[in-house]
Order: structure tokens, then sequence, then C-alpha cells
């Protein structure tokens, strides 16, 4: 069959920091193998992302369009929604190739399956999770699929969502086919994130009460072979100069052992680049912390989110303030640029808490004072998703009611502190301008 696979709009604007579309092209490696005829369209990379999309169904004209949803909103505190222009999205593939048959999936959408298909009759299926199996099974069998793991399907009025997959072997992991989308085409576009990710592992066994990892990818880790891992990295630094990667993993340095034997293989391999992810506390040491150094990490990121113990365990964070101030004295130790994330405004918020969050911030920028290595601060305030703790407390405590509609942007942000993110800023940003400020240059 002939299929275009769509990533479609995840940022606002070409001004903003893109990534390669890496579940797409897994998806589509997957396609090929199966024996399907496969072609991309990255809408975020296009600069006119619906004109481009309208062009490339009436030139390759595919029997199938797989649409990913990657996020549903930009996160960061705004309340603008990329759910418009996935609306917009699907009512254009339908108009131009009505008949065509319309896959929806991706992270977005498997929040939220039964919300968009029923406000998107266009769509005939929809995949929750991982589709790697699932896809190709599907495509065998359009007219009358089995009963696959993540399928949405209309059963009459019916709408039937199964429970996703999250089984995929990720020690047999089909590593994605870049020539089906070129790396090139992402070079030089971001001045922040790297544009070129990597996946060495699936699942996440933290129980963080904003987050919805586990539901989408299972507690289990399941990782990929190390040197499977180094391979695509050298692959993509060899074939196409990329020298920025980013680990995608919820955390990098989980399972312990992992990362370490990844970064010894790139040491081994003398590859020179650089990478980053997101790095658990608790789990980092004086043993590891200069290996990834070394292997070329040049930013870790924490998100600790609780800015004090009371929010740290609200938070289910299952950490304290001093693991969080031992991974910052670590860090501060290296020639690593540093980035921390926080909640604020998050449930029992106080006087005390705030407080105590204060101090907690004044410490971080003292430790990393003497290397002038920290980064940013990034304070947020909770993005309300369904079927979290923080969810149901919002409920209860009357933050949302029965009819909120959490696929549009709605966060945990309740009198009487719900201006304490500016006040947050405020306090950091001074910090931070003054830190990286030489002393002589001050007046």
């Amino acid at each position: 069959m002939r299929v275009l696979m769509v990533q479609t709009p995840s940022v606002e604007g070409l001004s903003r920091e893109r990534v390669y579309p890496i579940g797409i092209v897994t998806l589509a490696t997957h396609l090929k193998e199966a024996g399907h005829e496969v072609e991309l369209l990255d809408m975020n990379i296009e600069a006119d992302s619906f004109g481009s999309l309208k062009e490339k169904l009436l030139d390759y004209r595919p029997e199938v369009v797989g649409l990913s949803l990657r996020n549903i909103d930009p996160l960061a505190n705004k309340t603008s929604s990329l759910v418009p222009p996935f609306v917009a999205t699907v009512r254009l593939v339908a108009a131009f190739l009505p008949g065509v048959w319309i896959v929806a999936g991706g992270t977005g959408f498997s929040l939220f399956p039964r919300r968009l298909m029923e406000e998107l009759p266009q769509i005939q299926y929809g995949l929750v999770g991982e589709a790697e199996t699932s896809f190709p099974a599907l495509l065998a069998s359009l007219d009358n699929p089995p009963e696959l793991k993540g399928l949405c399907r209309r059963k009459g009025e019916k709408l039937l969502v199964n429970p996703p997959s999250a089984e995929y072997d990720m020690a047999r992991y089909a590593v994605p086919r870049r020539e089906l989308l070129s790396p090139r085409l992402y070079q030089g576009l971001n001045n922040y994130v790297p544009a070129m990710g990597i996946e060495t592992k699936r699942g996440c066994r933290l129980n963080c009460a904003y987050c919805v990892y586990p539901r989408l990818q299972g507690k289990k880790l399941r990782c990929r072979q190390t040197a499977g891992v180094v391979d695509e990295i050298e692959f993509l630094h060899k074939e196409y100069g990329i020298k920025d990667f980013h680990f995608n993993d919820p955390v990098v340095n989980l399972p312990h052992g992992h990362l370490e034997d990844i970064c010894r293989e790139i040491l081994r391999r003398k590859l020179r680049i650089r990478w980053s992810g997101f790095f658990r506390e608790d789990h980092l040491d004086e043993g590891n912390i200069f290996l990834f150094e070394e292997a070329g990490c040049n930013c870790f990121s924490f998100s600790p989110d609780g800015l004090c113990d009371q929010s740290l365990r609200v938070l289910g964070k299952n950490l304290c303030e001093d693991d969080v101030l031992k991974a910052a004295g670590l860090a501060a130790r290296t020639d690593v640029v540093t980035m921390y994330h926080f909640m604020v405004n998050v449930p029992g918020e106080n006087a005390e808490t705030i407080r105590k969050g204060l101090s907690l911030l004044d410490r971080l920028y003292e430790l990393h004072s003497v290397k002038i290595n920290l980064g940013t601060v990034v304070l947020n305030n909770i993005r309300i998703l369904p079927g979290t703790p923080v969810a149901e407390r919002a409920r209860r405590e009357g933050v949302i009611g029965p009819e909120t509609d959490l696929l549009y942007p709605v966060y945990y942000n309740p009198p009487p502190y719900e201006t304490l993110r500016y006040r947050l800023e405020t306090h950091h940003l001074h910090r931070n301008v003054f830190m990286w400020l030489k002393s002589g240059e001050l007046p």
C-alpha cells in the first residue's frame, strides 16, 4: 500500500525549536520492512505547512495517511493549543482525498484518543502508545482488523479503545532509516535544543503525580543494546556530520549502568559528539558524572520539580532536598551547563514552602557560582493531564470540574498563589544575570 506518514504541527511557528520526528520515521521503517511504499512529511519544517501537505497528497495519492500528534500544547505555562492545527490537518486530508484511510497516533493523540475521534469522524482508526507491531498488522486488515493492542476503532455508534501496548522489544530495536527523511533538513534550525534525538530505552518506573510516561510506555524499563545505540550515533555523526544529540528517554541515567556503558562505548570509539538528557538526581555520583562529561554531555537537565521536601512528597518524586543539592554539587564541579525544572504553586503550597523554595534556589546558585555553570531555572505551573493524581486532586479541590476539558491547556494554579511563578522567576533571573556577569563589570 502507499502510505503517507505526516508529523502534524508540534511547535508554534517556524521560529520555534524543532526536532527530528523519530516516531514516524521509526514506524515508516517497520512499514517498509512489511513491504509498503512509504513517504514522509514533517509539517513543522515547511514554510507553508498546509500547502505542502495538500501538494504531497495530490502528487503522491496515498491510500493510507498516518497522522502523528506529538504534542497537544506547547506547555511552558502557555494557553495556546496544538489541537486546532491537528483538526485542520485531518479535515484537509479528508477533503482533498475523500475515501482515504486516516490513522491517527502519537503521544498527544494517545492521551485523548476517544475525545479526538469523537470530534473527528474522518479518523477511521487510532493507535494508542507503541505502534511498531500494531500499525503493520492494521494495514494488513484495514476492512476488518483483529483486536490489536492500542487500536481505536468505530463499531456502529460506539468507539472502542483497546489498552496500549508497552511490550516492544527494545533489544531488537529497528534503527530508523534516516534516508526516509533526511536529517540534513534539520541541521542549523535550532539555537538551543539538539534537533536529533536518540532513543536508548522505553518505560518509566517512577510515580510522578503529574506525569503520563508510565501510562504511555509502561513501568518496565526496556533498554536497547549498548552497541546498537552507539552504532546509530556513529552513523549519524559520520554520514550526516551531526555532532549534537538529545537522549529522548524519560530519564536518561536509569537503570544504573546503562548510560555508563553507552558512554564508555562512545569513548572507546573516540566519537567527538555532544549530548544532553534528563537525569535522575539520586543516581549521580562521582563515579559516573565525570564519565558523562568526558563522553560529551554538555547539559545536565534536572527535573526535581519540588522546591522543598513537602512539595517533593506531594509530587510523588521519591526525592528529598538533600538529593537535589547533592546532584547540584556534583554537577557544579563539572564544566557542563546545568538546567533545573521546578513546578510552582503545587498542591499544599503555603508561605513556608515558598520560603524554603526561595532558599533552595539560592543554594543552587551558590553551588554553581564557582564555575558559573547554571544555565537556567525553568519554573512551570502543572499542566493537568487526565488520569494523574494531580488531576484527581484538582477535581476534589474544585480546581477543575466535571465539565473541564483537559484536551486544552488547564493548569493547577489556584489562589492565593496564582502569581507565585512571577515572584520566583524574578528571584531566579536576578541571581542568574548577576552570576553570569563578571564581577569586574558590576558597578
